[in-house]
């Protein structure tokens, strides 16, 4: 057995445990970073065809905390980060056969066919409205309480099957959607809210967070093989199997296989970055009871398929992409323009399209072979872009089965559970998309204070050691 001793082990080399370990490691921490896979990176993956550059994975993220702005800055010289053209600011939803700008401002706003008449002058009411009192509301209750069913319909629908492949009379506005849920409880409305944030006083980090969209020169991928790169390749172990950890005299053993070859690390803390569902096979020490919050967690099964084309025949695709609401009952939950949104994507007159199915409401997409995947996508282009008879020069489909979790109603006992856990068992994080937000930008905020977490117990443990 091969066995070595460090501060902290990682589990997942995903963006999460990368920038965990990326933070503890130039605060001087031995680490050990632990995967399963045969590369870091988790769901981000960028790939290469053919004069192409396209994610496998998330697309996109959004500049939206400083904790994103300070990693950036942090890695600078390793990679950079790009955001959205200009043009790609817009974006489209799909009603009664054809796609209709979300508006942008007042005037758009009027004149939008999205909304009906009578909720168009309802907005105008909102920022009157009681606060809501009902207890784990959800997104579909809030939206309709405060803005009318057509805004539900044709905005905040959409929008949840954008970001969370789910369904918004299931998902619990407080968990999934916390800060317009702050919004309303903290300032009694969205457009007051709105107004009052943008008044508040923000440090250089928080004015740099701008919201924008953005990606990595040269893909995604150049973040997390950027953050393997500063954090050490030997510090991390792909292509582990097997994995069990086991808590004895105050210490985390990690043992698994690596190249026929038992091994074990060492260690005070232990951070886990998995899903829902592998906590179990990892973690022995902890009961199947302790675990069942987490493990009742809910997955979206998503489908992407990636259609390559040299010479775009379709309709001008100057927009982000199209998102489609499930009123409307078509296969697609939305068509992403991903060479639109970012230059030097795609050859000269060229264009990637990200066709996304399945999710909470079609979970059967997932077992659908890739030929029947690939005909409903290239139908889903061809009558919502007008592409006529010509197909993409080269179609990729992959498969999430764990793609996206919801925050559904049980995610208040899953996150008790969770404190629970770790008060029980010090040392213990258990992090990951099982706890706050699903966001890259929620993966590096949450990445980023686990790190400091671990910094400032060691800190206080060396501090009452020298007291005693």
């Amino acid at each position: 057995m091969q066995k070595r001793d460090v501060d902290v082990t990682i589990i997942g080399a995903g963006l999460t445990g990368l920038t965990t370990a990326f933070y503890l490691a130039k605060a001087g921490k031995r680490v050990a970073v632990i995967e399963k896979e045969e590369r870091v990176g988790g769901v981000i993956r960028t790939r290469r065809n053919d004069g192409f550059i396209f994610e496998s994975g998330p697309n996109t993220g959004v500049y939206s905390s400083p904790d994103l702005v300070r990693l950036f800055d942090d890695l600078e010289g390793t990679c950079e980060p790009v955001f959205a053209n200009s043009s790609a600011k817009q974006r489209w939803i799909w009603k009664k056969g054809r796609w209709h700008a979300l508006p942008s401002g007042p005037v758009s706003a009027v004149r939008t066919p999205l909304f009906t008449m009578k909720d168009k002058v309802r907005i105008l009411g909102e920022p009157f409205r009681e606060k809501g009192r009902v207890k784990e509301e959800s997104v579909a209750g809030l939206v309709r309480r405060r803005m009318g069913k057509s805004f539900l319909d044709y905005a905040v629908d959409p929008f949840i099957s954008g970001i969370y492949a789910g369904d918004p009379e299931l998902l619990i506005t407080e968990y999934a959607l916390p800060k317009l849920h702050r919004l309303e409880q903290d300032y009694g409305g969205f457009i007051r809210g709105a107004i009052a944030k943008r008044k508040e006083p923000k440090d250089e980090l928080t004015r740099r967070a701008t919201r924008e969209v953005f990606s990595v020169k040269g893909g995604l991928q150049e973040l997390t093989e950027g953050l393997a790169e500063q954090i050490g390749r030997e510090q991390i172990c792909l292509s582990a199997s097997g994995l069990n950890v086991i808590r004895k005299d105050k210490k985390y053993r990690a043992k698994f296989m690596k190249d026929n070859l038992q091994r074990e690390v060492v260690s005070d803390h232990v951070v886990s970055t998995v899903s829902g569902n592998a906590t179990k096979k990892i973690f022995s020490f902890i009961s199947e009871n302790e675990l069942r919050p987490i493990l009742n967690l809910r997955y979206a099964k998503v489908v992407q398929a990636v259609a390559l084309y040299e010479k775009w025949p379709g309709i001008p695709v100057n927009a982000f992409g199209g998102l489609i609401p499930s009123r409307e009952e078509r296969s697609a939950l939305g068509i992403l323009f991903p060479s639109s949104i970012f230059p030097g994507r795609a050859p000269e007159g060229g264009a990637i399209l990200s066709v996304f199915m399945g999710g909470i409401r079609k979970p059967e997409f997932i077992e659908m072979d890739d030929k029947e995947i690939g005909q409903i996508a290239l139908d889903e282009i061809r009558s919502t872009l007008d592409t006529g008879s010509q197909s993409p020069d080269h179609l990729h489909i992959y498969r999430y089965p764990y793609a996206i979790p919801q925050y559904e109603k049980s995610s208040g006992e899953r996150f008790q559970a969770i404190a629970q856990l770790e008060s029980q068992y010090p040392g213990l994080t258990l992090a990951g998309n099982i706890r706050d937000g699903i966001g890259m930008a929620d993966r590096v905020k949450q990445g980023y204070a686990s790190a400091q977490k671990i910094i400032r117990e060691a800190q206080e443990k060396i501090i009452r050691q020298s007291d005693e």
